[in-house]
């Protein structure tokens, strides 16, 4: 059953931070390893929007197709992906936004899961904190491109 979290603190708002996070359909972007990422059945209800997000990832020569259902509630600040379909057997990602005194975010990372198969579950196993820091050094960099990197650091 690996878990991982992890907690930074950025510069920039909690909403940048939250539509950055949330604007799942431009991960290829700035995301080296997602590939392509099809956005379908956005629904929003009140401070809540839900979508499928299709994606094909690749990292060291594989590549995977995987669906999550996408569930971004800016009332409690949280975006999580849950497992649609894919090579997981189980995926449950939840990130959080918690504005600073001063400026500035805290996001609180977490994934759980296991997949159906061994190497891929191997494979990830021994690799998943440097894949985790990878990910969130290129949301930072994005953040930093779209908003700017002249605001003032949380203290």
């Amino acid at each position: 059953m690996p878990a991982y979290s992890t907690s930074i603190t950025v510069r920039h708002s909690r909403e940048d931070m939250f539509d950055l996070v949330s604007d799942v359909r431009r991960y290829p972007e700035f995301v080296k390893w997602i590939q392509i990422m099809v956005v379908s059945g956005e629904r929003t209800e009140g401070a809540v929007t839900t979508c499928l997000g299709d994606a094909r990832v690749g990292f060291r020569g594989i590549s995977e197709r995987f669906a999550t259902k996408v569930t971004a509630d800016r009332g409690a600040w949280t975006i999580t992906a849950d497992r649609v379909r894919g090579p997981f057997r189980r995926l449950h990602n939840v990130w959080s936004f918690q504005e600073i005194d001063g400026g500035g975010t805290r996001i609180d990372f977490k994934i759980d899961y296991s997949f159906s198969n061994i190497m891929l579950s191997m494979l990830a196993r021994n690799n998943l904190g440097l894949a985790v820091d990878k990910i969130m050094a290129s949301f930072i960099a994005e953040a930093n491109r779209r908003y700017g990197t002249t605001r003032s650091a949380p203290e």
